[in-house]
């Protein structure tokens, strides 16, 4: 029984995503849909062209201590939060979104837009060399995942169904950012 539960458990986390849906409290979400495109390589080179100088490293154990439980799932175990029910996806304030993990700079208010995914949503990261493009392949999809150039935290996705000027949707946890009011 505990098997048949664990993989009912399993197939509804392909289900869930960043797609429109209800409000969801499931923990293990996955900020995707099965039917997402990863990112071309040549996008994905494109915006990982910069990078910054003043990488952050801590081990497993000092991330565990700098980080809450919740942050850590996210940003080093590559979790997902609830979507709709956390800090900034409603959020409609002027200000900065900075990685909770080592505080760089990533996002803007400016760029933000409302995705009806249940996850703060941006067009574009205030510079391209604030951000890391991976291929992703976990949970049997292939994806693009978004990490903090500077100390390699786990942020969200990216798809290309965003809109202009950039056609790019960044999907990220509310969990793996800070957010600094202007």
């Amino acid at each position: 029984m505990k098997l048949i539960q664990f993989f009912l458990i399993i197939a509804a986390f392909h289900l869930v995503g960043c797609a429109q849906q209800d409000t969801s409290t499931d923990f293990a979400a996955t900020t995707a849909t099965a039917g997402d495109e990863p990112l071309p390589d040549y996008v994905r080179q494109a915006l990982n062209s910069e990078t910054l100088e003043d990488t952050v490293v801590h081990t497993e154990e000092e991330w565990r201590q700098l980080l809450s439980k919740e942050e850590y799932y996210v940003m080093r175990e590559e979790g997902t939060e609830p979507s709709f029910n956390n800090a900034y996806n409603s959020n409609k304030k002027e200000g900065i979104y900075y990685c909770a993990a080592c505080h760089n700079p990533m996002f803007t208010s400016a760029t933000k837009f409302e995705s009806g995914t249940g996850w703060p949503s941006f067009y574009a990261p205030i510079e391209e060399k604030r951000v890391k493009e991976v291929e992703d392949v976990a949970l049997g999809m292939v994806r693009t995942e978004v990490e903090c150039a500077r100390c390699g935290s786990h942020i969200g996705h990216v798809f290309p169904d965003g809109p202009e000027p950039t056609g790019l949707r960044y999907c990220l946890n509310s969990a793996a950012l800070d957010f600094e009011e202007k």
